[in-house]
């Protein structure tokens, strides 16, 4: 009698633990869905200066950064037909993720050259988007 007393209460004992586990794990229902990864950065506003001597343009700006980490890369290209050059494009890649650093705004600056025909509107692009510009 003894030892029928003690498999009722390990079987209690089992049935509160296996029961307790089923109800403390969460459940795929009581997850929140995760963000979309394709969250949109905003496009920063954009500074330039151009300085134009014997037809070669030196385009130096700044564009605020979402951290001191973040590095920019400028690159100036023609754009337009070839027989008429229509505008400068200044295409900046600025990194989305620069890994772990203080997420303070930071001015970052930049140059790019190129060989044009003087007085052409300069435009720019951040990571392919079009972006507001200053030009000074």
């Amino acid at each position: 009698m003894k030892h029928s007393r003690l498999w009722v209460l390990a079987a209690i004992i089992a049935f509160v633990i296996f029961t307790g586990f089923i109800l403390s794990v969460p459940h795929t229902r009581d997850v929140s869905k995760p963000l979309p990864s394709s969250v949109a950065m905003d496009v920063p506003t954009v500074s330039l200066h151009d300085s134009f001597k014997k037809g070669v343009h030196t385009i130096t700006g700044s564009l605020q950064a979402p951290n001191a980490c973040a590095a920019v890369t400028a690159e100036a290209t023609l754009e337009g037909a070839a027989s008429t050059t229509g505008s400068i494009l200044v295409a900046l890649s600025l990194p989305r993720d620069s890994g772990v650093c203080l997420q303070v705004p930071t001015k970052i600056n930049f140059t790019a050259t190129i060989n044009a025909p003087a007085r052409l509107p300069i435009t720019a692009t951040v990571n392919g988007a079009a972006a507001t510009t200053t030009i000074s």
